[in-house]
């Protein structure tokens, strides 16, 4: 009954019938959460994602993944945004200043380990779904 369930669910995602239809992304080019299922065409031309079983959840769960690591990054950035806003208006007190550089630095390093992250998962992906 779940597998009928989450086919049925899926089939509602056109997309995953063209090859690589989820990788270009969705909303604001993050990628689609069922990018990496298999999708199928009836005589109709109707597509509809195959669910193929416990496997399926992995390569689902991967997509989140990455999406969220993507989000991670983009907040990272707002950050580093942030802390520069916060050093222009520390308007020379040492103790706002340093406080900005810090926020500053820790949201760079929160960049490149979000990047870092999802290149690893994307590889990972490309491995196992390959």
């Amino acid at each position: 009954m779940l597998p009928t369930m989450l086919t049925n669910l899926l089939g509602r995602f056109a997309a995953a019938c063209e090859p690589g239809a989820g990788s270009s992304g969705g909303f604001f080019g993050f990628p689609t959460w069922y990018k990496h299922l298999e999708g199928t065409r009836d005589i109709a031309g109707k597509c509809s994602v195959v669910f193929a079983g416990p496997e399926d959840i992995g390569k689902i769960l991967l997509a989140v993944v990455e999406i969220l690591l993507r989000i991670a990054a983009l907040v990272a950035v707002g950050f580093v945004i942030y802390g520069g806003f916060q050093y222009i208006l520390s308007q020379g007190e040492p103790d706002r200043a340093r406080a900005a550089r810090g926020t500053i630095i820790n949201s760079l390093i929160g960049v490149v380990i979000a990047l870092i992250a999802t290149a690893v998962v994307t590889y990972i992906v490309k491995w196992i779904v390959i």
